[in-house]
């Protein structure tokens, strides 16, 4: 395998993976009580991560399965792929006792969540559980990223830049309510790097692992499967918690605007 194409794979996983960072310095220039901001900008993280997931990363693993086992066979492993990968995800929620799970949502009254309510310790549960499942979802995105700049490396950067923009607002999920909750930037920051740095880890695993199997329908199963986790944790994570942190319309207009942003990027790649 040509080293120099190996070198630039990694590059541009290692570059994806960091953009976490750029989300997480938003939390030095935020308010403390500002949760209005903070649910902007979940819904933000969630829109990006359903846009590209349905528009982008799953259409890609159809193509790949397709081209491998024609249009019958090829479609249903693309939703089975979807549907393992929350599946995958969904297992780690469950065996996340309740106290300590984020995702099972306390009742914080009906007018929403206001700077007095938050809860600093559920907050930075919160925070940290998405750190982990961000990690774990860029830990198979890194490979896919690596796998497909090694077959076509325009591919591979158009991947990249994609996955490095949504990065970013998952960089906002992961700091921003550890900051909220702690007040303690460089810990936010430090995090939200750390759970980037799956990505090129997956790389690696990948090559040193996977590329010996590797084949388009590996690549498409792969790349199905991590649409599958970064849905489920938009609608099970991100979405529910932008909505009880603010108002139900700063939510939805995080979303919509996330799925702008993204769309436009695809276009623009295009």
């Amino acid at each position: 395998m040509d080293t120099a194409a190996v070198l630039f794979a990694f590059l541009l996983t290692f570059m994806a993976g960091i953009s976490t960072g750029i989300g997480s310095l938003l939390a030095f220039f935020t308010k403390r009580t500002n949760t209005r901001l903070l649910s902007v900008a979940l819904g933000f993280s969630a829109g990006v991560m359903i846009y590209v997931s349905f528009m982008e990363i799953i259409v890609q693993a159809q193509e790949s399965l397709v081209s491998h086992w024609g249009a019958h066979y090829g479609t249903w492993t693309t939703v089975l792929s979807f549907f393992g990968g929350i599946a995958v995800i969904a297992i780690i929620d469950k065996f996340v006792p309740s106290d300590e799970n984020p995702h099972e949502l306390k009742n914080m009254g009906q007018e929403g969540a206001t700077a007095a309510a938050i809860d600093p310790q559920r907050l930075h549960r919160t925070g940290m559980f998405t750190a982990l499942a961000i990690g774990i979802h860029n830990f198979p995105e890194g490979m896919a990223t690596f796998v497909a700049a090694i077959a076509e490396p325009n591919l591979g950067i158009a991947i990249a830049v994609a996955i490095a923009i949504h990065n970013i607002p998952e960089g906002i999920a992961v700091s921003m309510p550890i900051f909220y909750a702690t007040g303690d930037r460089k810990k936010a920051f430090r995090y939200s790097f750390l759970s980037g740095l799956a990505e090129p880890i997956g790389a690696i695993i990948g090559y040193l692992i996977l590329m010996p199997f590797m084949s388009p329908a590996v690549f498409g199963v792969l790349f199905a499967g991590v649409a599958g986790i970064m849905v489920y944790i938009s609608l099970d994570e991100l979405l529910p918690a932008a909505e009880e942190y603010g108002e139900h319309h700063l939510c939805i207009y995080g979303a919509v605007s996330g799925m702008g942003v993204m769309a436009l990027s695809l276009l623009l790649l295009a």
